[in-house]
This record gives C-alpha cells, structure tokens and sequence, in this order.
C-alpha cells in the first residue's frame, strides 16, 4: 500500500510538473515601421477619346437647334488614401474657356466597384471657368481602373441664350479634373 501510495505521489508530482513545464511562456515583442503615403490620385478613362457635341440644324423653319446627345463615354477613376486631419475629399470639374451662349452639363453617377469610402455626386452642375464640385465625401477608398469603374460622367451641352448665339465651328474647350481635400 506504501509502495502505490509513493507511486500515485509520483505520478501526481510528475504531471504537476508536466503542466507547469507545458504552461511556461516565453515573450518577447519588436517594433514594426508600417508607412502609409497620403494618396490623391485621378484620371479620365479612356483617357485617349475626344468628345465630340455637334448642335445639327433644324429640319424646320422656326425649330430650335438640336442639342447633341449626351456623351457617357468617359469614366473617372480615383485613389485616396486621406489622413484624419481632413476626412473627406471632393472632385471639382471646371472648363478653361466658355461658349457664349452655351451650357456644358456635366454629372457624375454614383460609384460602381472599388472598396472604401467611395464619393457621392452632387448631381447635374452647368460648367463654369470657376470650379464647380462635381463629387464630394470621398474617404480612403479606390475605384477600380478603366472604363465601367468608378464614376460614369455624362457629358451634355444646350443652348441656353439664343440671343447671343454665335456660330461656330470646332470649337474645342478643355475639362479639368480636380481632387482635393
């Protein structure tokens, strides 16, 4: 009885020692440098088509001009790593000369692929040589690249004053793009 009694002693101490042994931990730590750049990036996709808006004649004698269809051929793309100091980024359009008597139409649809805090469009805006924000709320996010990614911009233009109405052939004008905290 002795001898299993000193046994069952053993064993116990051995299997207490078996879980303080399987129990003993060991740490240590070490530091990681993780950067993260501020990123503010857009383009135009496809950015190597003109638009083209032609007013065609009418058909009929006291019949206005007829406006151009809407252009929906161009996509605009962004990247945007913000920081928290200024949370939210816009993109603002703005043309570099007007058209007398003329309105350039411009809106952005709202965001299809990408991930994050993608912007909101502010709906349809008439283009001015001022900056006109087109999408606004833009967080750390990505739109995808290329065309059917991002925001799809439709493009449009009418007469707005015929009485200044001068014509002209090929006049060409330029849209610039702008993203911004």
């Amino acid at each position: 009885m002795k001898h299993q009694l000193i046994i069952s002693i053993c064993r116990l101490l051995l299997f207490l020692c078996g879980t303080f042994i399987a129990n003993a931990q060991n740490s240590g730590s070490k530091s990681v440098n993780i950067a993260l750049p501020e990123v503010a990036l857009l383009d135009i996709e496809p950015n190597n088509e003109t638009i083209i808006l032609f007013f065609t004649a009418p058909s009929d004698a006291g019949m206005p001009l007829n406006n151009p269809n809407v252009n929906t051929t161009k996509w605009i793309n962004y990247s945007s790593a913000i920081s928290s100091i200024a949370p939210h980024r816009t993109i603002t359009a703005e043309i570099d000369q007007e058209i007398p008597s003329v309105s350039i139409r411009l809106q952005a649809s709202n965001a299809i692929g990408g991930n994050g805090t993608l912007g909101t469009s502010t709906g349809q805006v008439v283009l001015t040589t001022s900056p006109q924000t087109i999408i606004n709320g833009i967080g750390g996010a990505y739109t995808g690249d290329g065309a059917n990614n991002g925001h799809q911009l439709s493009i449009s233009a009418e007469i707005s004053n015929y009485e200044q109405l001068i014509p002209a052939n090929n006049q060409i004008i330029t849209i610039t793009y702008t993203i911004s905290n």
